[in-house]
This record gives C-alpha cells, sequence and structure tokens, in this order.
C-alpha cells in the first residue's frame, strides 16, 4: 500500500513538473488585426457583417469603421488560419468570409495611400429599388483597380467611390455600371 501511495505521490510531481514546463512555453496569444472589407457598401451591412462573423468562431469581430470599410478583428494566425504563410493570410480570411456571406462580403489589404492621394467621385444613379440591385451596382465597381471603397444607397440614387485616380476615373466607373445595367442619371 506505502509502495503504491509512493509511486502515485513521484507520477504526481512528475505531472506537476512537466505541467509547470509547458507553462513556461510563451502559448500564442490572439492578436488584433485591421483589415479593408469589401462588400460594406451600406450602413445595414455592418449588421450583416456581425452576423456572418458569428460563424467563423476562430475569428472574433471586434470593431467596424463603416466611413473607411474597415474592420479590427482578434485572431491568432497559427490557428485560424492553419498552414497558412503569413504573406497569404489576408487572401486566406477573403476565401473564409467569401465562402460564409455567399460572396458578400470579402476582405482585401488596408490602402496604404494617405487621404491626399484618393479621390471621392459620386455618381447619381437610377433603377436600384432594392439592396440586391445596390449590391449588384456596387459589385461592379468596386473590383476595378484602385478602387478603394464605394457606397452606394438605393433611396438615395447615390454610388460614391473613393479612388486612386492615378489607376481609375469616372469613365471606367460609369463603363462598369452601364454594362452592369444601372442608368447613370446627370447630376
Amino acid at each position: 500500500m506505502q509502495t503504491t501511495l509512493f509511486v502515485l505521490l513521484v507520477l504526481f510531481r512528475m505531472a506537476l513538473s512537466s505541467s509547470a514546463a509547458a507553462d513556461d512555453k510563451p502559448a500564442e496569444t490572439p492578436a488584433t488585426f485591421k483589415h479593408q472589407i469589401t462588400g460594406l457598401f451600406s450602413p445595414d451591412r455592418v449588421d450583416d457583417l456581425k452576423e456572418t462573423m458569428k460563424h467563423i468562431p476562430e475569428i472574433e469581430l471586434v470593431k467596424v469603421d463603416y466611413e473607411k470599410a474597415e474592420a479590427t478583428f482578434r485572431y491568432e494566425p497559427a490557428k485560424a488560419f492553419a498552414g497558412t504563410k503569413p504573406e497569404q493570410i489576408v487572401e486566406r480570411f477573403d476565401q473564409i468570409l467569401r465562402n460564409e456571406s455567399n460572396h458578400t462580403f470579402g476582405v482585401k489589404p488596408l490602402c496604404e495611400l494617405p487621404a491626399d492621394k484618393l479621390t471621392t467621385v459620386e455618381i447619381t444613379v437610377g433603377g436600384l429599388d432594392c439592396k440586391g440591385c445596390a449590391f449588384g451596382a456596387y459589385d461592379s465597381i468596386y473590383r476595378l483597380p484602385g478602387v478603394e471603397r464605394a457606397t452606394v444607397s438605393f433611396k438615395k440614387g447615390q454610388l460614391k467611390a473613393v479612388i486612386n485616380p492615378e489607376k481609375v476615373d469616372r469613365i471606367e466607373l460609369e463603363t462598369a455600371l452601364k454594362q452592369r445595367g444601372v442608368e447613370i442619371k446627370p447630376k
């Protein structure tokens, strides 16, 4: 009986020492990361994004800045994007968010240009009578190289895009909208 107690005591101490050694290793803790979000074309889409993120448990949505189309997230990169190289995390996050949102949200790198290098273009549009139509108009332009963010209001009949004028201009935006069947109205 004493031998059994002695063995149990030795095993208990071994377990404690190996547990202490494991605790000495720094555990990866979640960090916060900011990403630009595509699909935030109207204020009510913030709630849609919050709802979508509930289905991606490895990534916590911390804050959304609708005006900049940016969001802050908390995650452990190695856990949320296992097997992904650091330079591929934004691309992988984009895939996950697109799949979960039926391709209505996405992630892209933050705009690196200072605000004074960007131009805001406002286009009056017609024929948008629902959120789906507004998304269609948005979808036709936000993918163009140089479009940093965009909003569309079907109620106001207005599309607003923040662009890099060295890569895209108003004419290209209007052409993309027309190809999508969106009516361009004079100011």
